[in-house]
């Protein structure tokens, strides 16, 4: 639920030299610092307004607005300000900025407390480090099917990558198979066609000593999945007594899955349990900003927020404490405590910029955009993830790209058909596989 916006502080300007920092609501929502007379990053449809930043919330014309977070350089020599949430896991206000004059006017939908310093990183990095999280643990190096296949991996493309790392004398520690290898979304335990046995192949990659990783969406469901189809009662619903949508994506309207159903709860155990069991060991759960949407659930006592970290709270259950888990596509500070490691940033692409301008899209442009900015979160909140190296000929700006991962110092994950790489793209591979995130 949203609340007015109140006045929350006055505060004097350069209008040539100031800089407002915004915090986008989740991954993808672009995140940044700006001139006051610069146009920030919005969304340029409906769909992407659900899927890659706050939904329900519109920012006026010639408004700045940080979700939870916003920080001001006045530009005249006083001191940086920062607004946050008091409480960030559990309420995470709109908070406002506007300009009238040499006068930057602060407002806020909800309880904000005020911060000093010297620059924006350092009061940001200053933040995270008082909400007292234990250090993340070494990330592990990643080979990730995703950039190279897409949704038309197979169990083979992952065997021949898999050959190729011994190869190549390729440091990767964990072997992650993305989005494919289910039937449908809410399906996991059902195979696709392109995958005959999930436990052989992660036997497969811990034959040749290293661990297996698998991609999932654990609160998305696709309408023509056999979840949704059997059990309709394990999804969230809209007031008007549809279901709640989750956006447009894999060519339909997605559905919520409602984790404060007992029998729901129950079903996203038994995934992962079972995924655990057949040896997984990294995770990767995506599209994790379903989870946190609003709608009318089972229990009608749990709010928004509460629901989406009891849902991941869940995952975490059910494949152990010493399993790594990897959040993407998740609302930044409500998952604060949850993950060891966080995309920062849009998904990167084998082009620079993004369909229609808008920073939430896939392209390397608003990749770096928003991890540079988020490099605050780095150590702090978790080990960020800039997303993967690409460094196959076919990729635009490839050098570019690998030195901003290589620079963010954190999860390290090769995404290329190994095979494919040329000897540039070998040795940069094996270098940021042999000194990131560690």
């Amino acid at each position: 639920m949203h609340h007015p916006f109140t006045p929350v502080a006055a505060v004097p300007v350069d209008p040539r030299r100031a800089r407002v920092h915004e915090e986008g609501w989740q991954s993808w929502s672009p995140s940044g610092a700006y001139a006051l007379d610069a146009a920030p990053y919005r969304p340029t449809n409906d769909n992407w307004a659900t899927v890659c930043y706050r939904p329900g919330v519109t920012v006026p014309e010639g408004a700045f607005q940080g979700e939870g977070l916003l920080a001001l350089d006045p530009g005249d020599g006083s001191p940086v300000r920062l607004w946050a949430a008091p409480d960030p896991v559990r309420e995470v206000p709109s908070i406002r900025l506007t300009r009238v004059g040499s006068v930057a006017q602060i407002s806020a939908d909800g309880p904000v407390n005020e911060y000093t310093g010297t620059d924006v990183q350092s009061l940001l990095s200053d933040w995270a480090a008082a909400l007292g999280l234990a250090a993340p643990r070494p990330a592990p190096t990643v080979w990730c099917s995703w950039y190279e296949y897409f949704t038309a991996v197979t169990e083979d493309d992952v065997h021949e990558n898999l050959r190729a790392m011994d190869t190549l004398d390729l440091p990767v520690d964990v072997v992650q198979i993305d989005d494919g290898y289910q039937s449908a979304l809410g399906d996991w335990l059902t195979l696709s066609g392109r995958f005959r046995s999930r436990s052989g192949i992660a036997d497969a990659i811990r034959a040749r000593g290293r661990r297996a990783g698998i991609w999932t969406a654990p609160f998305l469901v696709d309408p023509s999945s056999e979840l949704a189809a059997g059990h309709p009662d394990w999804l969230v619903r809209s007031t008007d007594g549809g279901f709640a949508h989750a956006g447009h994506n894999w060519d339909h309207d997605l559905r919520v899955l409602d984790t404060t159903h007992p029998d729901a709860a129950a079903y996203l155990t038994e995934v992962f349990r079972t995924l655990r069991t057949e040896g997984y060991d990294y995770f990767k759960v995506d599209f994790l900003y379903a989870g946190a949407l609003d709608g009318v659930r089972h229990d009608d006592s749990v709010d928004a927020l509460t629901a989406y970290r009891s849902g991941v709270e869940l995952i975490r259950a059910a494949i152990g404490p010493d399993a790594y888990l990897l959040g993407c596509g998740a609302p930044i500070l409500p998952s604060v405590g949850l993950f060891d490691a966080m995309r920062v940033s849009p998904d990167t692409a084998p082009h620079r910029r993004p369909e229609a301008d808008d920073y939430s899209q896939p392209g390397q442009d608003p990749a770096e955009f928003t991890g540079a900015a988020r490099q605050w979160q780095h150590g702090r909140l978790w080990t960020n993830d800039p997303d993967c190296l690409m460094a196959r000929p076919a990729v635009e700006t490839r050098e570019r790209w690998a030195a901003h991962v290589e620079a963010t110092g954190g999860l390290m994950a090769s995404s290329d058909r190994l095979l494919s790489l040329d000897p540039w793209g070998v040795d940069t591979t094996r270098r940021l596989l042999s000194g990131g995130g560690r």
